[in-house]
Formats: structure tokens, sequence, C-alpha cells
């Protein structure tokens, strides 16, 4: 099966939907910890932490091995793994259980999405790929979190393990009618090649650096999105709204990526978007008043989502065995899994404005990593 035909692209931005659908879901998730299950901010970012902590292990241990391995089937067995645990997460109340099952689910996904990302990488031309899986990611978004929330509190938290569950599935089984088969080529195969591509070179680290520090504030931020709107006082039709609003705008992101792929530098488009990012941490933790709540919940994951997209496509240009893209999810995740347990502590100890502060000096590491990438390419 061709990478670049219609079929494995299809797999591929399925594969891609499924296998980052934290990012989307993650407010609603830890939302529901709290709400449905009774747990307290720190025992839910938990939760959510264990999830995404399963991703990284397992895409840590597998991207080194991405060019050596036959990927074919691989996907969609992660993906069979992870609805499993997720169908059987609706039968589970207490902490103990659920937070074991989530990271043997985060495992499964991560072998699956590790795959998708390093084939992402080679294909004809990266960047357009992976903005095509956001736009579908951004699609589903939109469904989620405008009747997520709403079908959770009528019929209870389990409800979202069901959901969770059937989008993997649907992952497992197009995977494994489409997914490609990639070989590397002859030029990047040779023993000297490799040789000399064992290791990751100063800028591909540096840049690594950088989307995950912006991995990290999207993950502390947005996993307390929802709740921020709540305990300032906005009625739950309001952060319905803002949340399914924020989906909808989070289609716009891969689209003006992929339009702006040849008119923009990659990585100034990432120092911006990391700046951005702690600007508009700062309004969503504050929520002042409602216009700006909603104005801060559709434009921060906007940012994250627009500059991964230049970041994936300029990792595929400086490393082109696909290694680097295939640990994206180690990298997203490495922040993402440890963003709801830090946002957790942050809140509990000192409050949501604490949440703003450590993004801004998150940010500032972000941007000094693509700024020495930069100059080290």
């Amino acid at each position: 099966m061709k990478v670049n035909g219609k079929s494995a692209s299809l797999a591929l931005i399925i594969g891609h939907m499924a296998g980052m659908i934290d990012i989307a879901a993650l407010p609603v998730w830890v939302g529901t910890m709290i709400s449905g299950y009774r747990m307290n901010p720190t025992q839910a970012g938990a939760v959510a932490t264990l999830f995404l902590g399963g991703v990284v292990l397992s895409s840590v241990l597998l991207s080194p091995l991405f060019h050596k391995m036959p990927g074919r089937w691989m996907p969609a067995a992660g993906f069979l793994g992870a609805s499993l645990c997720f169908l059987a997460m609706t039968g589970m109340t207490s902490f103990g259980p659920l937070a074991v099952t989530h990271l043997i689910a985060g495992f499964c996904n991560g072998f699956a999405i590790s795959f998708v990302h390093g084939t992402m990488a080679r294909t004809w031309n990266p960047h357009r790929i992976f903005a095509l899986g956001s736009l579908a990611l951004g699609i589903f978004a939109v469904f989620f979190l405008g009747g997520a929330p709403a079908v959770i509190a009528q019929h209870g938290g389990p409800v979202l393990f069901v959901i969770l569950g059937v989008v993997m599935a649907a992952g497992a089984v197009v995977t494994a009618a489409f997914f490609p088969a990639v070989t590397q080529p002859e030029d990047v195969m040779t023993e000297g090649v490799m040789a000399e591509r064992t290791r990751f070179n100063r800028c591909v680290w540096l840049a690594i650096l950088g989307i995950m520090c912006m991995a990290l504030v999207q993950a502390m931020i947005f996993s307390f999105a929802e709740r921020i709107g709540t305990d300032a006082g906005f009625t739950l039709p309001k952060v319905q709204f803002a949340l399914a609003f924020s989906g909808t705008i989070s289609i716009l992101p891969s689209i003006l990526a992929s339009i702006l792929e040849k008119r923009l530098p990659p990585i100034r488009v990432a120092i911006g978007g990391a700046f951005l990012q702690g600007v508009f941490a700062v309004i969503l933790s504050q929520a002042l008043d409602y216009p700006l709540y909603v104005a801060a919940m559709v434009v921060f994951p906007f940012i994250m989502i627009f500059t991964h997209t230049f970041v994936f496509g300029y990792l595929a240009r400086i490393e082109p065995t696909g290694r680097a893209n295939a640990a994206t999810p180690a990298m997203i995740m490495t922040g993402s899994a440890t963003g709801p347990l830090l946002g957790g502590v942050l809140v509990q100890s000192s409050g949501y404005g604490a949440l703003g502060l450590a993004a801004v000096a998150i940010g500032l590491i972000a941007i000094a990593g693509f700024t020495a990438s930069w100059r080290a390419a």
C-alpha cells in the first residue's frame, strides 16, 4: 500500500485524530473526574497524567526503533488495546483501578500514534498530512466539546469512556484496513548514513524542548478551562458554549497552516506561538469577565495546533528518518502528562492565578529553545 495513496492518507488522518484525542478531551476529561467521580483536582489531574504518561513511555521505547520496524499492523493493535481499556473503565468507580487502566490505555495509544506520526514524516509532504490530521481532530472536537458535556451530565461519567472507546475502535478498524507499510529509502538506510544519524543533532533537541514546553502549558491550562469558567460564576450553558466555540474554531488553524506553509518560516512561527500562548494563558487563568474567557478559550488551542504543524514539518526536514516525528507523542505528552497534575497542585495550593504565572515562565523556556534551534540549524 503506497504511503502517499488516498487510502493510506485516510488511515494516517484518522489515526492522528484518534491518537491525539486527549487534546480535545482534556477539559471534559478532568472535569468529569471531578464532577462525576468526586475526585479532588490533584486526583483528577493524576488520572489524566497517567494516561499521558503511558503514551510517553510507549513512544520513548518505540520511536528510536521506528526505522527498523515494519509498522503495518502496529497502529491497529494499539488502538484496539486502548479501546478495550476505555470500555473496561465504564464499570469502575474508584481511583486505583481507574488510574491503572488509564496507564495501560495510554501505553497502547502511544504504541499506535508513534507509528502514525513516524509514517506521516515519510510522506511527500509531512506538513500537509499533519495539517489534515489536525483538521480531522478539530472537526471531532466540534462535536465532542459541543455535545459530550451535556450527555455526560445527563447520563453520568462512564459515558465519557464509552465515547473514547468507540473513537479508539474506529481508529483500529481504519488503520487495520488501510495503514501502509513503509520502508526507508536507500540513501537513509545505508550503514554510513544511519551511523551519522544515530543521535539527533542539537537543533532537533532544541526544537523538541520548545514544543514540549508548549504542550505542558497547553495541558496545564486547558485541563482546567472548564473548571475555571464554572468557578468564576459562569453558568453551565455559557461554559459549554465556550467549549463548543473553541472546538469549532480549532478547525481553522490546520487549514491556515497548510495555506501558509511556504510563506512563513517555521521557527519564527514557533517563537511567536510560544509568546502568544503565554499571553492567553494569563487571560484564561484570570477569567475576569465572560467575553475575555470565551476569547481565550477560542485562541488558546488555535495557537498550539497552528504552531505544532509548522514544527512537525520543520522536524521532518532536519531529521529525515522519521524517528523525531515518531517521538511526537513523547514530546507532546511529556509536557501534557505533567500538565494536569502540575495544574491540579497549583490550583489546590495557590488558585487559578498561579497557572498563568507558571505558563509565562515555561513559555520563556520554549522561546529560548526555538531560538537556539534556529541559530543551530
